[in-house]
């Protein structure tokens, strides 16, 4: 009942399950947004979308807003800054992986019993199903 295939699966499966439930820091994500974000040069027509603030600018304003516990508006930030159409294809790919680090930890702290991240977590259900 050896087979090679069951071989080569059960690793496979074992090493996907491992790299999925690795937890994620969600302020580490953003911090290497913002890193990946300076790195890419933004497209010619790109305009910031709130008054003034560059991208890197609002992965870092999302950054304080998350350590400082306003999960809420760093959810919202977010999901304004992902609807831009001035972000490059290497900004907007480390842009995902910090939401979904975000969203990941928020949601955690919500099945806690956590207020604000119940908040964060309506206020982001809240931004997905509008679009």
């Amino acid at each position: 009942m050896n087979s090679p295939l069951r071989t080569l699966v059960l690793p496979a499966l074992a090493a996907t399950f491992l790299t999925a439930c690795s937890k994620q820091d969600p302020a580490a994500e953003l911090e290497k947004a913002a890193a990946a974000m300076e790195k890419a040069a933004p497209p010619a027509e790109a305009a910031p979308a709130e008054a003034g603030m560059t991208p890197v600018q609002q992965v870092k304003e999302a950054i304080t807003e998350l350590k400082s516990g306003k999960m809420e508006d760093a959810v919202t930030r977010l999901q304004l800054l992902r609807s831009q159409t001035a972000l490059t294809p290497e900004q907007r790919m480390a842009l995902q992986d910090s939401i979904a680090a975000v969203v990941a930890e928020i949601y955690a702290l919500a099945e806690q019993g956590d207020p604000k991240a119940k908040a964060a977590v309506a206020q982001y259900e809240k931004m997905q199903t509008a679009r």
